[in-house]
C-alpha cells in the first residue's frame, strides 16, 4: 500500500493510531540514525530480532520519518504476501522508477524464499537513491555480505532489548505506577511486547507482588514461539529455557532416546535462541515465559526437569573436560538465581563479553603488567608462573582480546612450598594452626588479578568465581582451600555466601592487604557444601544445617576404630564414637548402625584377599562370631594364643589402614 507524502488523511482513525504509537515509542536512537543516514544514500537495511522486540514499531517510525522527508513510502506485510516474484512486483511496481522511494517490508521471514530473487533481480533494477528495509525474525543469509557487490550496500541491524532506562520510560508512558516497575521489569526485562502486556495487566495488580498471569504467558508464547513441531521439540525448548546454556549433552541426559542432534539443530535456528561458547540460550523474556508456563501447567514435571538438570550438571562439573567446566558451573548456579539472595553474587547479562583462555609462556609480560598497573605485587606472581604455569587461567575481552583478569589455583603440599609468597605462607600457617593436613592431603590457594573496572559484580568476576567453584568440586584429597581477596575488593563481603570464612589475620604482599577466606573440605565435604550453596537464601527451602564433620588425625582415627571393634554390639557406645562424625560415614541416616556395617564389611573384605586369610579369620571369630574372650577365640581357631594375637593385631592394623584410605578419599 503506498502512503502519500502528506501522511494519513485528516480525521481518519489511522491518524490517531499513529499518533498514539509515536508517543509510546522509546529508544532505538542508533537504528533511527542509521535509517536517516541511509535515506541520503539508498541501499538495503535488514532489521532482525525475535518476535515482539519492536520491529513493526520501528518500521512505523521509519515510515513517519521518510514521509516527513518527502519520500514516497510503500509498506508491505510479508504475512499478507504471496511469496512469488510476480506478486511482489504487483505490490511494488510504482517504486522501480522512483529514486526517492522507500520500501518497508515487515515480517520478511515469510518471504524468505525470495531473498535470492531480490538480491539478483529486483534490487539491482532499482534507482540508486531508493531505500529498501526488510524486517524479520531471522537475519539475512550470508550471501548478502559474501557478495563483494552487496557488502557495501547492505546494513544489518539486530534489535535487542530496550535499555533499563528506556524500558522504565515505556512503563511510565503506559501510566504504570512506580512501585510496579521492579516486578514488571524483572519478568519482561527490556522486551517491548512483554512490557506492554505486563503494563496492561500489571496496572491492575493490588501491590508490587506481581507475577505474570497464565493467560498473559500463553499470549506471549503464542507471539514469541508459536507452534512447535512435536512434544519432543517442546520439551527440548523447556530444557533450553531452564538451563543457563544448553548443549547436546544436557539434552541427551534429560531426553533419553530422542534425536538430540536434530533437536539441537532446531533450537539453534530459532530466531529467539542465541549461541555462546558454552552453548545455546533463549531470549530472556522467552526463557521467563516458558519457565512460568511449565511451572504453572505442570508443577511435577517442572520439579522433575529441575532435578534431572541439576543432577547432570553436578556430575558434569566433576567429570567433564576442563574446557567444559565453566559452562556447567554457570548453568548450575543459574538454576538457583531467583532465591532472593541480596546482594546478587552473579550477573547474567554480558557473559559473552569475556572468555577464559589458557596461560602460555608468552603471556607472562602481559600478566605482570596487569598486576603492576593494579598495584599488586608481582614477586609471588612471577614465582608461581614459573613453578605452576598450568594453574593459571586468563580472562580476555571478546571484542579485542584485551587481558581483563587472571586467576591461579595454587596447589601446596608442604610448608616449604608455601613460603614462596606471603599470601600462601599465611594460608598454610592458618591451616596448620586450625586443623593440619593429613598424609596424602593438600591445600590450595585461589588467587586472582583483575583490572579495577572489572571488579565487583561483572562478567569477568563471573568466570573467575565459576572457575573457583569448579576447582573446589574437582580436586581430590583437598583438605583446605583459601581464596585471597584484596581488602578493598567490592566482593569481599559476599564470600560467606560460598561458605568461606575469614580465619583471622590478613596477609600483606607489598602494599596490598589480602583477606584469606577459607574452607575445610574434610569438615564440610563437597556435596554438603554444594547443597548449602544452592539452597542458601531460598525462601521456601530450609538451608541444610548438618553438623561439620570431625577432622581426625590418623592416630585418632585408628584409636576410634579399635574402640568401635571392642564395642561392636553396643549401639550406645558406637553412637558416641568419633567415627560417626567422620567423612567415612558422611550422609548416613543412622551413623551408629552404619559404623557397625562398615566395620563388618571391612572384615569380610579381608576374606577376599588370599594373603589375608589368617587375618580375616582372627577378626571374624573375635568380633563377628562373638567369642567371649580372646583365649576362646584362639581355641576355636586351633591356634596358640601368641600366634592368634599376632594375626589379630596385624588384622586390626590392616583394617585401620583400609578405612583410613577411605576416610582420606571421602569414599564411603
Amino acid at each position: 500500500m503506498g502512503i502519500p507524502p502528506e501522511g494519513p488523511h485528516p480525521g481518519l482513525v489511522e491518524e490517531r493510531l499513529q499518533a498514539a504509537r509515536h508517543r509510546a515509542f522509546v529508544g532505538r536512537k542508533e537504528e533511527l540514525a542509521t535509517f536517516d543516514e541511509a535515506m541520503g544514500s539508498g541501499g538495503v537495511l535488514f532489521v532482525h530480532g525475535p518476535g515482539g522486540i519492536g520491529k513493526s514499531a520501528l518500521l512505523g517510525q521509519f515510515a513517519q520519518r521518510a514521509t516527513g522527508a518527502g519520500r514516497t513510502v510503500t509498506m508491505l506485510d510479508g504475512r499478507m504476501l504471496d511469496p512469488s516474484p510476480a506478486a511482489f512486483l504487483v505490490q511494488t511496481g510504482p517504486m522501480v522508477a522512483d529514486e526517492r522511494a522507500v520500501l518497508l517490508v515487515d515480517a520478511a521471514e515469510h518471504i524468505h524464499g525470495l531473498q535470492g530473487w531480490l538480491r539478483e533481480r529486483f534490487l539491482p533494477a532499482l534507482p540508486v537513491g531508493a531505500l529498501v528495509v526488510l524486517a524479520g525474525r531471522t537475519p539475512p543469509d550470508l550471501m548478502w555480505q559474501a557478495d563483494p557487490g552487496w557488502a557495501g550496500l547492505v546494513q544489518v541491524l539486530g534489535l535487542r532489548d530496550l535499555e533499563p532506562a528506556e524500558a522504565a520510560a515505556l512503563l511510565y508512558s503506559r501510566g504504570v505506577a512506580g512501585e510496579l516497575h521492579d516486578p514488571l521489569l524483572a519478568f519482561a526485562g527490556g522486551h517491548p511486547l512483554a512490557l506492554s502486556l505486563a503494563a496492561t495487566i500489571g496496572d491492575s495488580a493490588p501491590d508490587s507482588r506481581w507475577a505474570p498471569p497464565p493467560d498473559m504467558v500463553a499470549m506471549l508464547l503464542d507471539q514469541l514461539v508459536g507452534e512447535v513441531p512435536s512434544p519432543a521439540h517442546r520439551h527440548a525448548l523447556e530444557v533450553c529455557a531452564h538451563t543457563y546454556m544448553s548443549t547436546q549433552d544436557i539434552l541427551r541426559a534429560v531426553l533419553p532416546g530422542a534425536d538430540v542432534p536434530e533437536l539441537f539443530a532446531w533450537l539453534r535456528r530459532l530466531p529467539f535462541v542465541e549461541s555462546s561458547p558454552f552453548g545455546v540460550y533463549p531470549h530472556d523474556v522467552v526463557r521467563a515465559a516458558l519457565e512460568a508456563d511449565l511451572r504453572w501447567r505442570d508443577p511435577q514435571g517442572y520439579a522433575e526437569l529441575h532435578r534431572q538438570v541439576k543432577a547432570h550438571l553436578t556430575h558434569q562439573i566433576r567429570t567433564a573436560d576442563d574446557a567444559d567446566v565453566l559452562g556447567a558451573v554457570g548453568s548450575l548456579l543459574h538454576l538457583h538465581r531467583d532465591q532472593g539472595r541480596v546482594p546478587k553474587p552473579h550477573v547474567w547479562r554480558g557473559t559473552d563479553e569475556v572468555y577464559e583462555d589458557v596461560f602460555r609462556p608468552e603471556d607472562s609480560e602481559d600478566l605482570l603488567r596487569l598486576a603492576t598497573e593494579e598495584a599488586d605485587s608481582v614477586t609471588g606472581l612471577a614465582h608461581w608462573m614459573a613453578r605452576q604455569p598450568q594453574s593459571f587461567r586468563l580472562y580476555r575481552r571478546t571484542a579485542n582480546g584485551e587481558l581483563a583478569g587472571a586467576s591461579a589455583w595454587l596447589r601446596l603440599d608442604s610448608a616449604a612450598a608455601a613460603q614462596a609468597d606471603p599470601v600462601t605462607a599465611a594460608a598454610w600457617a592458618a591451616a596448620h594452626a586450625t586443623a593440619p593436613l593429613r598424609p596424602g592431603e593438600h591445600l590450595a590457594v585461589y588467587r586472582s588479578w583483575v583490572r579495577k573496572r572489572h571488579r565487583g559484580t561483572s562478567p569477568v568476576m563471573n568466570l573467575i568465581q565459576w572457575r573457583a567453584v569448579g576447582s573446589f568440586l574437582r580436586s581430590e584429597r583437598l583438605a583446605w582451600s583459601f581464596v585471597a581477596i584484596r581488602s578493598d575488593d567490592p566482593l569481599r563481603g559476599r564470600y560467606p555466601y560460598y561458605g568461606l570464612h575469614d580465619l583471622g589475620e590478613p596477609a600483606r604482599e607489598g602494599d596490598v592487604e589480602y583477606v584469606l577466606y577459607a574452607h575445610d573440605w574434610r569438615a564440610v565435604p563437597a556435596q554438603s557444601w554444594l547443597d548449602r550453596l544452592l539452597t542458601a537464601g531460598a525462601p521456601e527451602t530450609p538451608v541444610p544445617q548438618e553438623p561439620a564433620l570431625a577432622v581426625l588425625s590418623q592416630e585418632e582415627f585408628t584409636d576410634a576404630v579399635r574402640k568401635a571393634l571392642r564395642h561392636l554390639s553396643r549401639y550406645g557406645e558406637l553412637a558416641a564414637n568419633p567415627l560417626t562424625r567422620s567423612r567415612l560415614l558422611a550422609g548416613r541416616e543412622d551413623p551408629a548402625r552404619a559404623l557397625r556395617e562398615v566395620l563388618e564389611e571391612g572384615i569380610r573384605d579381608l576374606g577376599g584377599d588370599p594373603r589375608a586369610g589368617k587375618l580375616h579369620r582372627a577378626l571374624d571369630v573375635t568380633y563377628l562370631r562373638g567369642a567371649p574372650t580372646q583365649e576362646a577365640a584362639a581355641e576355636r581357631l586351633g591356634l596358640p594364643f601368641t600366634t592368634y594375637r599376632r594375626h589379630l593385631i596385624t588384622g586390626i592394623e590392616r583394617l585401620c589402614e583400609d578405612l583410613w584410605r577411605r576416610e582420606l578419599s571421602g569414599s564411603a
